[in-house]
């Protein structure tokens, strides 16, 4: 057994270091080991499609497609423009209509790569157009970006559902709320800082016409958030229906409302959120493999063993839980990431009377942080690409934001309250 966990983490690495992609790395060293132990190769078919075949699953495709749907069609620049309205008059408003617009769209999207780019093609070159430092306005729109991460609804929120065995995603949804919008308003307080330091410029006022307008136009892109969210909440259809919907609405309002892109766009549309879902689920599909492997060679147990040799108090053990998924998070991706840690620490949370819905919020958290940082964080790869500046010129600029951002992760694992008050007024 001893061999196996060698080569299960052993060809790993060896793949991962020499750049093949994490759903190839994680497949290949399941084959591997499989091969040493002698069990037959079709169980890596049958787990990688058992996997797949669960309907939760459905609800991650559809909000991918909705969210690429909001991104192509107009609906981030009205959520920009509905945020301006809002923060965009304080000094250095533009980094706060970026964080908002963030938690708007994210709240849509799920996805803090849509996010990014999104938002970011749209308010980097803007910021820079005004005056702010290049890097200071990629640093905003990355880090902010990790709240559509957390606010409902998120697919890997909906992972991580599936991987603690099926928690209640109405749920966990609601407890991510609170945190999610916790690290945008955390972010301004560095942002405001920063703007005040260097006498980055005070936004303009708007008249009344101009806000009403705006008001009007950016109404339908907000109100998916109601439709999806107010639908789950009251029963009327699941998180996976829910994301159907969402298509069907993004769909009608950006060929038939705003109608800026023509009918003839949606294919190039379906195309591009079919190479990312097809990515996103065979992701899935060989991180959930390479964690039945683990747990046949029950690696979760020894690793728990191992945490709770170091300290039996409770606030040490989440400690040591969050620097660990810190640290995974600046070098693995998110999805396996959720499918492979859950079985190792959702167990051991529990045995310390940790909510398994806290801890998934926890686990978001942690990991939402390492998409900003390299050497794999792909939210950082895109705000700089979009940004059009290199990853080690905008790390320097980033320092402030990690470290409000892993205050709010601290924050949200040592007070319940801010995950757990949704779920328990909601759902008594």
């Amino acid at each position: 057994m001893n061999l196996a966990i060698i080569i299960l983490f052993g060809s790993f690495l060896v793949l991962l270091f020499f750049g093949i992609p994490i759903s190839f790395t994680l497949s290949m060293s399941s084959i591997f080991t499989m091969i040493y132990l002698k069990i037959p190769l079709m169980v890596i078919g049958q787990k990688m499609s058992d996997v797949l075949d669960n309907f939760s699953l459905m609800a991650i495709p559809f909000f991918i497609l909705a969210g690429q749907i909001m991104s192509d069609s107009g609906i981030a620049r009205r959520l920009v423009d509905f945020s301006n309205l809002l923060v965009g008059r304080m000094r250095g408003g533009l980094a706060f209509v970026n964080i908002v617009a963030s938690m708007f769209f994210g709240g849509m999207s799920g996805s803090s790569v849509a996010d990014t780019a999104s938002i970011g093609s749209i308010l980097i070159p803007a910021m820079v157009k005004k005056g702010y430092d290049r890097d200071y306005s990629i640093a905003v729109t990355v880090t902010s970006s990790t709240q559509g991460l957390i606010i409902p609804p998120s697919h890997n929120a909906i992972i991580y559902a599936y991987a603690a065995g099926g928690l209640s995603i109405a749920r966990i949804f609601l407890a991510g709320a609170i945190p999610g919008v916790m690290i945008g308003l955390f972010l301004m307080i560095p942002s405001y800082i920063i703007a005040v330091k260097r006498g980055y410029p005070v936004g303009k006022e708007f008249k009344l016409k101009h806000v009403l307008k705006t008001t009007e136009e950016a109404f339908l892109g907000l109100f998916t958030i109601v439709i999806i969210i107010g639908g789950i909440l009251s029963g009327i259809f699941t998180a996976t229906e829910a994301s159907a919907i969402a298509v069907v609405y993004a769909f009608f309002v950006a060929f038939f409302v705003y109608r800026e892109i023509p009918l003839s766009k949606f294919w190039e549309i379906l195309w591009d959120s079919g190479k990312t879902i097809i990515a996103v689920m065979f992701l899935i599909a060989s991180a959930s493999t390479f964690a039945w492997l683990m747990a046949y060679l029950r690696i979760p147990n020894a690793i728990a063993q191992a945490v709770l040799g170091v300290s039996s108090n409770k606030y040490i053990i989440l400690l040591i839980i969050n620097i660990v998924l810190l640290g995974l998070g600046m070098i693995m991706d998110m999805a396996p990431l959720i499918l492979i840690t859950t079985p190792i620490f959702l167990p051991i949370v529990i045995n310390l009377g940790v909510s398994p819905i806290h801890f998934g919020i926890i686990m978001l958290m942690n990991l939402g942080v390492g998409l900003c940082t390299p050497p794999v964080g792909n939210t950082l790869f895109v705000g700089c690409i979009v940004g059009k500046m290199k990853i080690e010129q905008v790390v320097r600029a980033l320092w402030p934001f990690y470290i409000v951002m892993v205050f709010v992760v601290l924050l949200v694992t040592y007070v319940p309250f801010f995950a757990m008050w949704l779920p328990g007024i909601l759902f008594k």
